[in-house]
């Protein structure tokens, strides 16, 4: 009897309707046998799967007959770079860039992982509508189409907008200033390069263009 008299004030004390959604996020992993690897595997997986998709779709493009200039591309591509090196790399944590924004739990991280595949599931579906007309950069392809079919129908750069989505999910999960920054830069190098794109298809396909524009979001898909 003494022995339980000695822990029952602490087993009182536990309330036993809390779940781990509600819990901070490492205590919540005790709770459920999850560890930091896990984690790391489901916000870098679908990833990995979109870049190995990328690199595979890139064998099967049709030649370019246009694109932007060398500075373009590549003033663009410094903040894709710099803004995912701050979202995926703990040597950012740098001062403030390491510390937390908002308090973490298991609920804003699964929350931020759901958010990274759904992010890069539409990416990966605007990728397959594209084709043969993708291209890294800012192109005409040989023959060029109007791509409306798939999320072009709701939205004119659903890849850009997949990638932005699944770049939020994955700050959402690790939840640093660092992220904030990096998804920051990240959504502004695409809306710099879907707007190059647009003055481009507008100039190649004219009013037909203007009238897909008139039916669809930019990088938020018009319903």
């Amino acid at each position: 009897m003494e022995h339980l008299r000695k822990y029952l004030p602490t087993i009182i004390s536990v309330d036993f309707t809390m779940t781990p959604w509600a819990l901070p996020l490492e205590r919540a992993r005790e709770i459920c046998g999850a560890g930091n690897m896990i984690w790391r595997y489901l916000i870098e997986g679908p990833w990995i799967v979109f870049a190995a998709y990328w690199v595979a779709g890139a064998l099967k493009t049709r030649r370019t007959v246009s694109q932007e200039s060398f500075v373009s591309r590549y003033g663009i591509l410094f903040l894709e770079i710099i803004g995912f090196a701050l979202l995926f790399s703990d040597a950012a944590e740098i001062g403030v860039l390491g510390h937390r924004v908002l308090h973490r739990t298991y609920a804003l991280a699964v929350a931020g992982v759901v958010l990274t595949w759904i992010g890069i599931a539409i990416a990966l579906w605007a990728r397959w509508h594209l084709g043969q007309y993708w291209s890294a950069r800012v192109t005409l392809k040989e023959g060029h189409k109007l791509i409306r079919t798939g999320p072009y129908a709701c939205f004119r750069h659903p890849i850009y907008s997949g990638i932005d989505l699944a770049a939020v999910g994955g700050a959402l999960a690790i939840d640093q200033w660092r992220c904030v920054v990096g998804v920051g830069l990240i959504i502004l190098g695409y809306w710099i390069k879907a707007r190059k794109e647009e003055s481009m298809l507008a100039a190649q396909f004219g009013e037909a263009f203007k009238e897909h524009c008139r039916h669809t979001g930019f990088l938020i898909p018009r319903l």
